[in-house]
């Protein structure tokens, strides 16, 4: 395992956000179950110029080591969703989902163009693809296209190096990773109900509407936050005299 890769990855999850947030490269946001998975590849989330905790436990974690100003941020209706797309409404700015099954995204993009009737959507691609449907296609027309913003919800690590591979086409754009996003807002834009938000258990909801996900949040999410918490515990200890040293990371 590369830990100065893992620093770096930690580095960028615990830097002070930005104003001009909306306005980065890449985003891409992580959960206990993302950060499993991430961790044995951590040159993924070292590419991202913005990488957001989306959970209340890691989010408890971070603070407890001393960084108070983190805040959960997550792509939904609950959190940034609607700051994106009402920022690429009002700047007429062009915008393309990527992700779920044909019919979820279909649905999922009638649904976000109802609640946001300015938004300029170029249009919408599932997120599955094989050799009668290559990715490399997607990638090549996106590119030519060139969407200002781009969100794709693949699931981890799919969208995070979808984004990357659409950068290094040539894109220039504004991209986010969104996880579950269209196939729950292809349900109902307001896929959360207020209890849930309310006492931070979004995903009690989540298991109660998907079962199918209760191993990810018995056996993946606890050993995701240990790993965080051993990283990051790992990260605070103080360095070797011999080794080199950058800025105060803390907030």
């Amino acid at each position: 395992m590369d830990s100065t890769t893992i620093t770096n990855m930690l580095e960028i999850i615990t830097r002070k956000p930005s104003n001009h947030a909306l306005n980065s490269k890449i985003t891409t946001f992580v959960n206990p179950y993302s950060y499993f998975i991430l961790r044995k590849k951590p040159d993924i989330y070292s590419q991202f110029d913005h990488i957001y905790l989306d959970g209340f436990l890691l989010v408890t974690l971070l603070r407890l080591f001393g960084f108070r100003n983190i805040e959960r941020k997550s792509f939904d209706m609950t959190s940034m969703a609607p700051e994106v797309f009402n920022e690429c409404a009002s700047k007429n700015k062009t915008i393309f989902f990527v992700g779920s099954h044909a019919d979820e995204i279909e649905k999922a993009s009638l649904n976000i163009k109802k609640k946001f009737p300015d938004l300029y959507v170029l249009g919408c691609h599932h997120g599955y693809f094989d050799t009668a449907n290559p990715i490399k296609t997607l990638l090549e027309d996106l590119a030519k296209v060139n969407p200002e913003t781009v969100i794709v919800g693949m699931g981890t690590p799919l969208q995070e190096l979808f984004l990357l591979e659409l950068r290094h086409h040539g894109w220039n754009g504004t991209g986010y990773t969104c996880g579950g996003f269209f196939h729950q807002t292809a349900k109902h834009i307001q896929y959360y109900p207020n209890w849930a938000n309310k006492l931070n258990l979004r995903w009690l909801f989540r298991i109660i509407d998907e079962p199918k996900l209760i191993r990810r949040y018995a056996i993946t999410y606890p050993a995701g936050v240990l790993l965080f918490a051993i990283d990051m515990l790992r990260m605070k200890l103080p360095k070797p005299h011999n080794a080199s040293t950058g800025g105060d990371n803390r907030l």
